[in-house]
């Protein structure tokens, strides 16, 4: 029960104005700080590569030009090897190939190269320092493009496998003054060579035979047999690849090496893309620990900003609960200078004007009855009205000119207040709706404006409940010395127009008609001693009332002055005793009126 019970608050929380903002607020910052490191992390990542190609491109350019320096030092040393007048005659002297072979060593530490080879005009190998031979037809391919070669020191350069070492070659002719033969002098491809070149230009090499095997390398052993295990394969031109070596990935251009018919070397050159981005993932380290200050920052300002801005909220929804009771004196306390203030400001103007309105609409229902007040409030204060049946009740109360001259202005006041809230009590009681006070008369209606389908019942009843409570009223006075009161009442039942009367400034409810005067001329005629009653209801009051109750009497204008009480009344306990009282002239009215005292 108590997971049930706090669940409705939990998700009140969750979608409360206060969550919603936080949750905008925190969400807005952090897709920024997302999307700033997101866009940052792209651009270092795009602008490392374009660093590590451009040192690519460099580090392949400064291999060319470093084997190009290498083979220009080792063809120049050649060339002047090969002039050299004691070594020339071993070149063309089949007997002189051992003394040859014997004098290369001599010229490879001279020169230092790392090979040298003596060759017959026909390309066949004459000596070989270390010995071994070159496969591939390489030498013949340096020959055929050195006799190409118009230049006055006519040279090839190339690469070639001795003794399963990758070596870089060059050519150049022996000449007496012809050439007579060839000298290849080569430095090794080596591990040597591949951390010279790291070290010159930060970018690790490696090589390797047509086996993907290494041949030579400034990578760990294991790093450069995962990148030849890796489905890169080089082309004569430089591409770009990107390639994982374990925990690491790397960028790597790859060039093809001819080394003879059938035979190639690989080379690669790499740079480690992390190690390029050391810097820049130091920046994105320190931009995120940025954004999620930033982060805890917006939730913190988030929290305060919502909690600012929805207690006002909060204040002001619990405001309306205070005026919906009905309690416009507890004042709203917000006191701000934003547009919260301002709403602040027009709730209280809301509220001084609810509370206008309701001290008008009670000013209203005392000076008018609730029932009008509610068709004025309803339907709007309009000129007009429409014809309908009411019952009209007079009251006016008997010797007050007399009672004025016994008592004050203040205490006549006080008397004629007591003796009217007493009457309209039982009129309003039964349904009544209180028209006017006359002075001390009472002008009331029964079926308007609300309409009655028993209104001349509940118009009689409310009479004989006004004599009880004068009898009450009048028992209060005696016993505060003051003369009791006496009450004369008229009713009728008429078709009469029902609505608004006045003019377009003020406007008064009420009912015009003969009906109307009727009802003053029975109340006046309660004076008649004669009539021995001081409640006089016209014929067609007794006939509404008799045919509301479906007691099946006779038409009230039926019975006669002469005739006893019983022949009007009905057998009902529910209706009063009517006596008739026979009929009297109306002034203004040619047809006399049916009159009957109601006991």
């Amino acid at each position: 029960m108590a997971v049930t019970n706090n669940a409705p608050t939990v998700i009140a929380r969750r979608h409360s104005f206060a969550a919603k903002l936080l949750t905008l607020l925190v969400g807005l910052v952090a897709a920024a700080q997302i999307a700033t490191w997101l866009i940052v992390s792209r651009d270092n990542l795009r602008e490392a590569r374009s660093l590590i190609e451009a040192d690519l491109r460099h580090a392949t350019l400064a291999f060319t030009n470093i084997v190009k320096d290498r083979n220009n030092l080792l063809g120049d040393g050649g060339t002047t090897a090969a002039r050299d007048y004691a070594i020339k005659p071993l070149f063309t002297d089949p007997d002189e190939v051992a003394t040859l072979a014997s004098a290369l060593p001599s010229i490879a530490g001279s020169i230092h190269a790392d090979l040298v080879v003596a060759l017959a005009l026909d390309g066949h190998t004459l000596a070989s320092a270390p010995a071994g031979e070159i496969p591939g037809g390489v030498l013949r391919k340096l020959i055929a493009a050195a006799e190409l070669d118009e230049s006055p020191t006519p040279r090839a350069t190339g690469y070639a496998y001795h003794r399963d070492r990758l070596h870089s070659l060059v050519l150049v002719p022996v000449r007496a003054p012809d050439t007579v033969a060839w000298l290849v002098l080569g430095f090794r491809i080596d591990n040597a060579l591949a951390s010279t070149l790291h070290e010159q230009t930060g970018i690790d090499l490696t090589f390797a035979d047509p086996q993907h095997r290494v041949v030579a390398t400034s990578l760990p052993a294991l790093k450069a047999r995962t990148l030849l295990a890796s489905p890169l394969r080089p082309t004569t031109d430089a591409a770009l690849a990107t390639v994982p070596l374990g925990d690491d990935t790397a960028l790597v251009v790859s060039r093809l090496l001819p080394a003879g018919d059938g035979l190639h070397a690989s080379l690669y050159l790499q740079y480690s893309l992390e190690e390029k981005l050391v810097p820049a993932r130091r920046t994105e380290r320190i931009l995120l620990l940025v954004s999620l200050g930033s982060l805890v920052f917006a939730i913190l300002l988030g929290l305060g900003f919502a909690r600012r801005l929805s207690q006002p909220i909060e204040q002001l929804a619990a405001h309306t609960r205070v005026i919906a009771r009905g309690d416009y004196i507890t004042p709203l306390t917000l006191q701000r200078t934003d547009e919260l203030g301002r709403l602040a400001d027009a709730f209280r103007a809301m509220t001084a004007g609810l509370a206008e309105r309701d001290r008008v609409r009670d000013l209203l229902d005392k000076n008018v009855s609730p029932e009008v007040a509610a068709q004025l409030l309803r339907d709007g204060a309009t000129l007009g009205g429409q014809e309908r049946e009411v019952t009209i009740l007079f009251a006016d109360l008997r010797g007050f000119t007399t009672l004025s001259e016994k008592l004050t202005p203040q205490e006549l006041l006080t008397l004629l207040n007591r003796y009217l809230d007493r009457m309209s009590a039982a009129i309003e009681a039964h349904g009544g709706v209180i028209d006017k006070f006359i002075g001390d008369a009472i002008m009331a209606l029964f079926g308007a404006p609300v309409p009655q389908s028993d209104a001349a019942n509940r118009a009689l009843d409310a009479a004989l409940a006004m004599e009880k409570a004068l009898v009450q009223l009048n028992a209060e006075l005696a016993a505060e010395g003051i003369a009791p009161l006496a009450i004369g009442i008229g009713v009728n039942t008429a078709r009469v127009v029902a609505g608004n009367i006045g003019s377009s400034r003020r406007l008064n409810y009420s009912v015009i008609g003969d009906g109307v005067n009727v009802a003053s001329r029975l109340q006046s005629l309660t004076r008649t001693a004669e009539y021995r009653t001081s409640l006089i209801a016209s014929a067609a009051t007794l006939a509404a009332c008799c045919q509301k109750s479906s007691l099946g009497a006779p038409p009230a204008s039926s019975a006669s002055p002469g005739s006893s009480p019983s022949s009007a009344s009905s057998p009902s306990s529910a209706l009063p005793t009517f006596r008739p009282l026979g009929t009297v002239p109306v002034k203004g009215r040619a047809e006399p009126v049916v009159i009957f005292a109601v006991e």
